[in-house]
């Protein structure tokens, strides 16, 4: 009688609403920490590109540092030799991932490029690490879609930064490889980190990559594809190395032609770390950024989704513009991801064309670049490739 009247009151204890309550929301609790966890690791799923006919070879900025081998920094580079020898150029894409606008260009020229003259490398994702996380403060989408005529195409929007994970901790201060004092969260930072270090962290290795990539290949020109907020100053931009100068005027004017409205900024020579002032300092070449306006990307933006990124829509933005808060021109249409790939997809042509009137000697010949006016009319979609 006294052993069931103790199990009786041990049911009694475990059966009481406050106890099924509990175990009911630890159970729930589990539940979305395995949804999240799953979300969470999709992020490290790489996205898939699709090379044209063009493509002579894929290989790894390992190539370059060895240090990166098997490491989360290491990532492909497509290369696309012509015929006929030429100039050697260097694209990247996604040196930020949360930039999109350069890292759809440099998938966009991956995927229909060919060359007769010249060889050209094609980075889309320079901080691959990046890739494998997103913001999480800033409440970010992990992906975003891209509507093809066989389709939606997924792509990562990543983080401006290295995966913490792969590089951890950061410094209070960071004294980058260029000799500048930065914060600490900067060591992160690839454009901070030119021209990087052999043996360095993660960061400072891929930077180190792109730099001896540019001296063993003997690399004429380079650039680096990026976005900005409407906001920032330094938008709709080309930004260029002081080698570069009499070709960035080329390119404006040739742009201005075209009725495309872009403005020139010299690379700051107090201002180091950065692609285009180490490039062009170590690697003697005239170095260039190009820059769009990204409403996903500024501080002014409402609810942030795969939308915003895609449409470039957003009522704050247009007030802003009203108040001139903005040094770009912002109304309801926004500033759309086919628009800003478009911009720079005409930069790159316009910089491409300039650079045969200036060196002919080392032509650069280049097939099936998709056009201006049909990417910003019919879309990115247009010219993505889809699996067979």
């Amino acid at each position: 009688m006294k052993i069931y009247s103790t199990e009786k009151s041990l049911r009694q204890r475990l059966f009481r609403p406050h106890i099924l309550r509990g175990g009911f929301l630890f159970l729930f609790t589990l539940v979305i920490c395995f949804s999240a966890g799953k979300t969470f690791l999709l992020l490290r799923k790489a996205d898939v590109l699709y090379p044209s006919g063009g493509l002579s070879r894929i290989s790894h900025l390992s190539a370059y540092s060895p240090a990166l081998e098997n490491s989360p920094g290491d990532t492909p580079i497509y290369i696309f030799q012509g015929e006929e020898e030429g100039a050697n150029v260097l694209i990247l894409g996604g040196t930020h991932p949360n930039e999109p606008a350069g890292f759809i260009t440099s998938v966009l020229l991956t995927e229909n490029l060919k060359v007769k003259r010249g060889k050209v490398f094609i980075v889309p994702q320079a901080n691959h690490s990046g890739f494998s996380h997103n913001d999480p403060f800033e409440a970010n989408p992990q992906r975003f879609p891209l509507q093809t005529p066989q389709g939606k195409r997924w792509f990562r929007y990543g983080s401006r930064l290295t995966n913490p994970i792969h590089q951890w901790p950061d410094p209070i201060l960071y004294a980058n490889p260029a000799g500048q004092m930065l914060a600490g969260t900067e060591s992160r930072n690839l454009n901070r980190n030119y021209p990087g270090r052999e043996k360095g962290n993660l960061t400072e290795r891929i930077a180190w990559g792109f730099q001896r990539l540019i001296a063993q290949e003997k690399i004429d020109l380079a650039l680096d594809l990026h976005e900005a907020a409407p906001e920032y100053p330094v938008v709709n931009a080309i930004v260029f190395h002081e080698r570069g100068g009499e070709l960035a005027a080329w390119t404006l004017m040739e742009l201005q032609m075209q009725d495309l409205v872009f403005r020139l900024e010299e690379s700051p020579r107090t201002l180091r770390g950065l692609s285009h002032r180490e490039w062009g300092d170590s690697g003697g070449i005239p170095a260039f950024l190009f820059e769009t306006a990204n409403v996903s990307h500024g501080r002014l933006k409402g609810k942030p989704s795969a939308d915003l990124i895609v449409s470039g829509k957003d009522k704050n933005y247009v007030r802003a513009a009203r108040m001139g808060r903005l040094f770009v021109p912002f109304d309801e249409n926004g500033i759309p991801l086919r628009l800003r790939v478009a911009r720079h997809l005409a930069a790159f042509q316009a910089l491409t064309g300039s650079w045969n009137e200036l060196f002919p000697e080392k032509p650069l010949e280049l097939h099936n670049l998709p056009p201006f006016e049909q990417v910003r009319d019919q879309g990115i979609g247009l010219f993505l490739h889809a699996p067979d």
